[in-house]
């Protein structure tokens, strides 16, 4: 059983107080605060395309530029992600590293393909199971969090390591592309309007109700007794 959507009805959701209100033409105001009402996020897959091709091309420099510098009496030291996740591995620190590679390389690439595979689903013609695409939006927007975490050990470690006086630690320009890449994908996500993977959903159902209609048997029949019926 499926059910009609509020922009169907000509009612929308009010992105900053939530009030649901009934639009009566273009820029209709909420009657609460007074923001403009929109049925779906204005041009929401044009700017989260433009945010997410912006991502992909600055996570190339976020993986190959240093994203650490280190100097102390003994010399100076420039790390890359990978290179960082290779030293924990060897040092014993296994744990660490596995937890540094899956949140700089596996959660921003996981969230970059997922991103890119709905934006795909919603600019066809029909999209199959919305209910599981739906759930995968909420997930991105759930592990967002997490991508961070290679600027945070950066930042603890410099605090940790100046604050004993036992070198100096600096971001590279690594980590500056790193932090754009999340930032970007995060606002990728944000831009993303979830509902039309329920309107792309139901404008495929249309077409099948339609020719499920045309397949109906028509009014008139033969009764059990082999006289027409009307």
């Amino acid at each position: 059983m499926t059910g009609r959507s509020a922009a169907s009805l000509g009612l929308a959701g009010c992105h900053d107080c939530g009030l649901v209100s009934r639009i009566t033409g273009q820029g209709c105001a909420c009657p609460r605060c007074g923001a403009v009402l929109h049925l779906r996020k204005p041009d929401s897959l044009g700017r989260a395309w433009a945010l997410l091709i912006a991502s992909y091309i600055l996570y190339v420099p976020a993986n190959v530029l240093p994203i650490m510098e280190t100097s102390s009496l003994f010399g100076a030291q420039s790390d890359t992600i990978l290179s960082g996740v290779v030293f924990l591995w060897r040092s014993g620190s296994w744990d660490l590293a596995l937890i540094v590679f899956a949140a700089s390389i596996v959660v921003p690439l996981s969230k970059l393909f997922a991103l890119t595979y709905l934006l795909l689903a919603v600019g066809r013609a029909r999209v199959s199971q919305p209910l599981q695409k739906a759930r995968l939006y909420r997930v991105i927007e759930f592990v967002g969090k997490w991508s961070m975490l290679d600027i945070y050990v950066v930042a603890l470690l410099a605090t940790v390591v100046k604050f004993q006086s036992l070198a100096n630690i600096s971001a590279a320009p690594g980590a500056v592309a790193f932090g754009a890449v999340v930032i970007l994908t995060m606002l990728a996500a944000q831009s993303f309007d979830p509902r039309l993977i329920w309107d792309a959903s139901e404008r495929g159902a249309r077409p099948a109700r339609a020719a499920a209609g045309r397949r109906l048997p028509s009014a008139t029949g033969t009764s059990i007794r082999g006289e027409p019926t009307r």
